[in-house]
């Protein structure tokens, strides 16, 4: 990478760590970017994870007060994410590259459309919990189970391909929990960490030859400033630049991964 690459990749692990901490698709910035620099898919993919977890540290943090009550569901959903993420750091190193390579466009086409209807998914659930003057306070086996299956689906879908496992995270968690979604992006922000950290440490271990070290260190530079400013300022910005930015990239990524 020459220098201005270098700064398009610091840039973009910025940008997806502001991302993350709000909304849940910064992969959909900082993949595009790697790809552009010339780095192959799933050494896109292992590097961008390993990068993005500073950024998912900091937004975590930054999103502490709305954990509060939350640490009992916490510690009941982290294996399911933590046995997740193995096995999607298991598919990602043990099929071919060209599998990856195959079906990665069309998880950058599901995660497109994710953000797009993230809208409508939100206000179906604000709609769901006015129905609901009181909720119930305890979480039944039943649903305590659907949370566990969301958690791991989720958390193999990011330990595979990281892109808007946030947004899917949401709109699973939100239909089964009496939440705020800012309570909610908050148990997602914490679980998206587990996820992207188990992950990476799986690469770190069995993959390092897959890892491109400036590439994880560029985005993670970025990540961690972006992961601080998007959980203290990112709810001002305009929902719908943003998400038309992140649509606009994720088709981008599709193109390039197509007409390789």
């Amino acid at each position: 990478m020459n220098g201005w690459e270098m700064v398009a990749v610091a840039c973009a692990g910025l940008a997806a760590g502001s991302i993350n901490a709000v909304v849940g698709s910064g992969t959909l910035v900082t993949f595009p970017v790697l790809l552009a620099v010339g780095l192959p898919p799933v050494t896109a993919t292992v590097s961008n994870s390993l990068g993005l977890v500073p950024g998912n540290l900091t937004g975590s943090i930054g999103y502490r007060r709305e954990l509060a009550g939350q640490r009992g569901l916490l510690l009941r959903l982290l294996p399911a994410s933590v046995l997740g993420a193995l096995t999607g750091a298991f598919l990602l190193l043990h099929l071919p590259s060209e599998a990856f390579e195959a079906v990665v466009p069309a998880l950058i086409g599901l995660a497109v459309v994710l953000v797009a209807v993230q809208p409508a998914v939100q206000r179906a659930l604000a709609r769901r919990r006015a129905r609901n003057d009181a909720p119930p306070r305890r979480i039944g086996r039943g649903r305590m189970a659907a949370l566990f299956a969301g958690a791991y689906a989720t958390g193999s879908y990011g330990g595979y391909f990281a892109a808007s496992q946030g947004v899917l995270q949401i709109g699973i968690f939100g239909l089964l929990l009496h939440e705020s979604l800012q309570r909610l992006n908050a148990l997602k922000n914490v679980l998206t960490l587990a996820v992207n950290a188990v992950a990476a440490g799986a690469y770190v271990v069995v993959a390092t030859d897959r890892i491109d070290w400036r590439a994880a260190a560029l985005v993670a530079a970025g990540s961690l400033v972006g992961g601080h400013l998007g959980a203290r300022f990112g709810r001002r910005l305009p929902a719908v630049a943003l998400r038309t930015a992140i649509v606009l990239l994720g088709l981008t990524a599709v193109a390039a991964l197509l007409t390789r």
